[in-house]
C-alpha cells in the first residue's frame, strides 16, 4: 500500500503564544505530513510564526471556526486528515495511535476524547458540564453515544472529509462532524488522550452562553434534518395534547347542556388539532424526503476514494 498523504490541519485565531509548538509538534510525529495553518481574522502575528515553524499558511476572512473548517476541507488534498486546534491544548503525540486506529479497522473518523491532565486546569466553569449534557442530548436524539462531540481533536478518512456538508459558522462545527457520522452509519472510533491548560496569557474563544446556545439550535437543527418524521411528530404530540387540553371541557359541556358558551375556545382547540394533523403529515412527506437525500450522500460518500480500502485484510 501506497504511503497515504497526511493533512495536519489547525484552524486558528489569535494564537500566537502557542502556534509555534504546535506546528513544530505534529511536524515531529508526522514529518511526512504538510502542516495546514488556517489564519482567521488574526491581530496578533500568528501567521509570521506558523510560517516560521514551517506551516503552510492560508486565510480564511469569513470569522468563524465552522468557515474555516469549511475552507480547510474544500482546499486541501490527502488521503488522510487530522483536525487540531492550534492553542497547545492537544497531544500531538496521540496522533500516531489515532490514525493507526482508523487505517487498521477501517474506520472514517477516530475523535480524541479529552482528559485533563493532573493539575491542570482546562475547563472553565460549566464548559464540563455542557459538554457532558450535549453528549446525553445526542445520545438520546440519534440513538448513539459519543463521549466527547465537541473535541476538536479528531483524524478523518479522505471519503468522510469531502461529503461532509460543512454548514456550521462557529463552534457548533464540531458537533455536525458527530452528527454527519451518525446519519451515514459511518464507522467511528473515540481514544483518550490527555488534554492541556493553555498557554499563559492566551484565552479560550468559546463564548459560554452564546455558543452553547447555537450547539443546542444546531443539534436541534440537525436531528430535525436526520429524522424528520421524530421531530414532526414530537410536535404533533404537544400541539394534540394542548387541542385535547382546550377542547375536552367544551365537548364536555357541550354534552351536558347541548351549548358552546366558550366558542373562542372550540375555534382554538380545532386550529389546534388542524394544526397537529399538518404537522403529523408534513413529517411523514419529510421523513420520505430525508431518506432519499441521506442515499445519496451515501453514494456520494461511496464513491470516494478512502485510504483504509488499500489495506490488507
Amino acid at each position: 500500500m501506497a504511503m497515504p498523504k497526511v493533512a495536519v490541519l489547525l484552524p486558528c485565531f489569535n494564537e500566537a503564544k502557542a502556534i509555534g509548538q504546535v506546528v513544530d509538534s505534529f511536524r515531529a510525529i508526522l514529518p511526512e505530513a504538510d502542516v495546514y495553518v488556517y489564519d482567521n481574522n488574526s491581530n496578533d502575528n500568528t501567521s509570521q510564526i506558523a510560517k516560521a515553524h514551517g506551516a503552510i499558511v492560508r486565510h480564511e476572512y469569513r470569522q468563524g471556526k465552522g468557515h474555516v473548517v469549511r475552507r480547510m476541507f474544500a482546499d486541501v488534498d490527502a488521503d488522510l486528515y487530522v483536525l487540531a486546534d492550534g492553542d497547545l491544548t492537544y497531544h500531538a503525540p496521540s496522533v500516531r495511535k489515532m490514525i493507526e486506529v482508523l487505517v487498521d479497522e477501517r474506520l472514517d473518523m477516530v475523535v480524541g476524547v479529552r482528559k485533563s491532565q493532573e493539575g491542570e486546569t482546562t475547563y472553565r466553569t460549566g464548559h464540563q458540564f455542557g459538554n457532558k449534557l450535549f453528549n446525553v442530548i445526542v445520545g438520546a436524539l440519534f440513538e448513539q453515544r459519543f463521549t466527547d462531540i465537541l473535541s476538536g481533536y479528531r483524524v478523518m478518512s479522505r471519503r468522510f472529509v469531502k461529503s461532509f456538508p460543512a454548514l456550521a459558522k462557529g463552534f457548533e462545527i464540531e458537533t455536525q462532524l458527530t452528527v454527519h457520522a451518525l446519519e451515514l452509519s459511518l464507522p467511528t472510533a473515540e481514544m483518550e488522550t490527555p488534554y492541556f491548560s493553555r498557554p499563559e496569557g492566551a484565552s479560550s474563544k468559546l463564548r459560554t452562553y452564546r455558543d452553547g446556545t447555537r450547539i443546542l439550535m444546531t443539534i436541534l437543527l440537525l436531528f430535525k434534518e436526520a429524522k424528520p418524521f421524530k421531530f414532526f411528530f414530537s410536535l404533533a404530540i404537544i400541539v394534540a395534547g394542548l387541542s385535547l387540553g382546550f377542547g375536552v371541557p367544551v365537548v364536555v359541556e357541550y354534552a351536558k347542556t347541548g351549548l358552546v358558551p366558550r366558542f373562542p375556545t372550540a375555534i382554538l382547540a380545532t386550529g389546534l388539532g388542524l394544526i397537529g394533523v399538518i404537522l403529523f403529515t408534513a413529517g411523514i412527506i419529510l421523513d420520505s424526503v430525508s431518506r432519499g437525500n441521506r442515499e445519496l450522500r451515501r453514494l456520494h460518500y461511496l464513491s470516494l476514494k478512502n485510504v483504509s480500502n488499500a489495506a490488507p485484510d
